[in-house]
């Protein structure tokens, strides 16, 4: 306790940037200022405190108090100030420490900072990347919950990777994850120094290197890689992590939404048509939902290696429906049918016609919709036949007759590429090298994708806009979040 017979010496605080690193993942947690009222108080004897010149003089207050080069010059430019105005009143005001010269110095420091803003990275003067991500603190739909988060990313250091976000989609299983259903979902961290744990969205995406801790060996500025694994959180402008959490691939040739949409869409429909029949040239497989991603990627690689496809598109009305038969026609379907036709009583016989009255064999069906629709492609399937499921997007369930198992011997399985990737890392990237390789010659086109421009002017409400559109009616294209001046 303070009392009469001594005082308080107030310990100066110096200024610091108002964050806090935390090195295992590079974020800085946002803290306040510290008041001037909460600095340490030090209680010294009255009897014993030292003159304030000898105070001023001693170590102790130097080293709490530095006198700066600057500070200096600042004293003597006022003192020349006053003598230039004692000895010529008429010239007062015109020095360059004038009123007027400050008020021109002040306009070129803000000139300055106003192209430093401008500039594509922004960094602090301590080495800090600024980043922005869509957070997400519980589960909900997306207009509800999600916000634009602002924070900062320390310089990186032993095998650490700095990130720079170029392009991530919106698929399907992004939107349950935040909705809350689907069986995974990236975990609720404070470590973006969010009020509240939150989550970061998204799956895909393509990163550029911007910097490497010294302990990186196969990654380096400049480079283009991948997530490893699902859950990373990709709608963000700006990531820290793990080089063993990435995966290096060949840039050359490619754009960066070509390489943010390859390790989900093209590697599923490859394996399904490689890893459940073993169709060979001339055999037939069906699909519904084929004007997705997946789909369209199916009807690219089964014409490549001499497979024939029945491909079912959602009923349209006049010119747009013809419009997309004809275009997956071109891409290289055998067959191009709406939901509504593969209903009609006739349709099996319709399938007997076109594999020649059943002698070309189709064993090979591939269901994202469910309901009535995957029914119905189970029943033109040939003795032995699978339908490998790989999503639900009616939210209806299949109601499959006994005759299906027993007469006929289908086998129903299911196919999760989040799984397989995980499981067999090696593989995926096998896969994924060979895909790129084919886009790359032109051999596998690209999906109609709807751009959303993300820069570091973007608002919240327009990239919530864009998430939230992707599950309204029929979409133009692929959503994906481009990346610009960030």
């Amino acid at each position: 306790m303070i009392g009469p017979t001594t005082t308080a010496v107030a310990i100066l605080v110096p200024m610091i940037p108002s964050a806090e690193p935390n090195w295992s993942t590079g974020a800085l947690s946002t803290i306040r200022e510290i008041p001037r009222e909460l600095t340490t108080a030090v209680a010294m004897p009255w009897a014993a405190r030292p003159s304030m010149r000898r105070a001023k003089s001693s170590p102790m207050y130097r080293s709490m108090v530095p006198a700066t080069r600057a500070s200096k010059q600042k004293r003597n430019m006022a003192c020349r100030q006053r003598k230039q105005s004692a000895e010529n009143p008429e010239k007062a005001g015109q020095g360059r420490g004038s009123l007027s010269s400050r008020a021109h110095a002040a306009s070129h420091r803000d000139a300055v900072k106003a192209k430093i803003h401008d500039r594509r990275r922004h960094i602090s003067a301590y080495g800090y990347t600024q980043a922005k991500a869509l957070v997400y603190p519980n589960h909900g739909s997306p207009a509800d919950v999600l916000t634009l988060h602002t924070h900062s990313i320390s310089p990186p250091h032993s095998k650490l990777l700095t990130l720079r976000t170029l392009a991530a989609p919106l698929n399907p299983a992004d939107i349950n994850q935040i909705q809350g259903t689907y069986p995974t979902a990236p975990p609720f961290t404070s470590e973006l120094g969010t009020a509240q744990p939150s989550a970061v969205p998204g799956n895909e995406a393509c990163f550029e290197v911007l910097s490497a801790g010294s302990g990186c060996k196969d990654v380096g500025k400049g480079d283009w890689v991948i997530p490893r694994r699902t859950g990373l959180g990709s709608w963000r402008t700006h990531v820290q992590i793990d080089e063993d959490k990435v995966m290096k691939v060949d840039k050359e040739g490619l754009t960066a939404e070509q390489v943010a949409i390859v390790s989900v869409n093209p590697v599923t429909a490859y394996r399904m048509l490689k890893d459940f029949v073993p169709l060979q040239e001339g055999n037939w497989f069906i699909q519904n939902g084929a004007n997705s991603a997946v789909g369209r990627a199916a009807v690219q690689l089964g014409k490549m290696w001499g497979y024939k496809s029945i491909c079912v598109i959602r009923k349209r009305e006049g010119a747009e429906e013809e419009a997309l038969k004809e275009e997956m026609l071109e891409l290289g379907a055998t067959v191009v049918v709406t939901d509504e036709e593969i209903m009609a009583k006739d349709f099996r016989d319709r399938v007997k016609r076109w594999t020649d009255g059943g002698r070309e064999q189709l064993r090979l069906g591939l269901n994202c919709v469910g309901g009535n629709s995957g029914v119905a492609l189970a029943k033109v399937l040939d003795a032995g036949g699978t339908m490998v499921t790989y999503g639900a997007m009616s939210k209806s369930p299949m109601r499959l007759g006994a005759s299906m198992f027993i007469f006929k011997d289908l086998r129903f399985v299911g196919f999760w590429v989040s799984k397989w990737g995980d499981g067999l890392p090696d593989e995926k990237k096998r896969t994924i090298d060979e895909i790129l390789g084919l886009i790359r010659d032109g051999k596998l086109k690209d999906v109609p994708m709807v751009e959303v421009p993300w820069s570091w002017e973007t608002k919240k409400e327009e990239l919530v806009d864009a998430v939230q559109g992707t599950l309204e009616g029929f979409r133009k294209g692929k959503g994906i979040f481009k990346f610009g001046d960030t």
